[in-house]
């Protein structure tokens, strides 16, 4: 005789609605025009219920020409997509960066910068905080609230600095950006708008992003990273939606 529904733990639950899924896509990034390098994203996880759900996010980086990778970067995606586990690893300047989350309410950062001592940071964990590649998925967890025109605000982590600021994501309108859907990450902060400049979205209507236009993390010499416009295309989606 079967199990009654009810009675399944709610793991089981989810097996019985879930099924294993992968999301792929690439990106070239630019510099006025010019290619500096590119990256290609595999998204592993499970369609939920008809909707995607992220657990492991692998990035290479290689240099235009050639397949050699120069970077690379692991996310794992634990309670929330909208702070994964992080380990990003670039030794041709000699960094690497890792996010853990040691204890419920904090996280943990281990920073080799290019030179000098690592540098490790204990960040307290806002329930409005987003780590590194969990702005994408915040940005489809919001995606009714943004085609409708609204503004977000949410805690954006800064892992080198040790501390996390607050940024608001809203629509937007770029002539550098050919997207369905444009929106911009700026920070609250009169102060911080000052020295940091707005992050542009594109994406497409069903959620994938095109267009990342800011300050990128991979790094033009040991003092500065590339600020770049990252065009992206879809190799494979998952077979279930993106968005809500």
């Amino acid at each position: 005789m079967k199990p009654k529904l009810w009675a399944l733990p709610l793991l089981a639950l989810i097996a019985l609605r879930a099924h294993a899924a992968v999301f792929e896509f690439a990106g070239t990034a630019f510099d006025r025009g010019n290619a500096l390098y590119r990256e290609h994203h595999r998204v592993d996880g499970a369609c939920i219920q008809g909707m995607f759900a992220p657990r492991d996010h692998n990035v290479n980086y290689f240099k235009q020409e050639g397949d050699a990778t120069f970077a690379t970067k692991q996310l794992t995606y634990l309670d929330t997509p909208f702070r994964p586990e992080v380990l990003f690893h670039q030794p041709l300047f000699g960094e690497r960066l890792q996010i853990t989350y040691p204890k419920e309410q904090s996280l943990s950062i281990a920073w080799q910068p290019p030179s000098g001592h690592e540098k490790a940071f204990s960040v307290e964990a806002d329930p409005a905080l987003v780590v590194d590649s969990g702005f994408d998925h915040f940005v489809r967890a919001n995606w009714e609230r943004i085609v409708a025109g609204e503004s977000i605000t949410f805690r954006f982590l800064a892992p080198t600095r040790g501390d996390h600021y607050g940024f608001v994501l809203e629509p937007a309108n770029s002539d550098q950006i050919d997207a369905d859907v444009t929106i911009q990450i700026r920070p609250t902060s009169v102060l911080l708008r000052l020295l940091v400049d707005p992050i542009l979205l594109g994406y497409r209507a069903d959620g994938a992003l095109t267009d990342y236009f800011g300050l990128t993390n991979v790094r033009r010499d040991e003092d500065a990273n590339h600020v770049a416009h990252i065009r992206y295309q879809v190799v494979r989606l998952p077979g279930c939606e993106l968005t809500p």
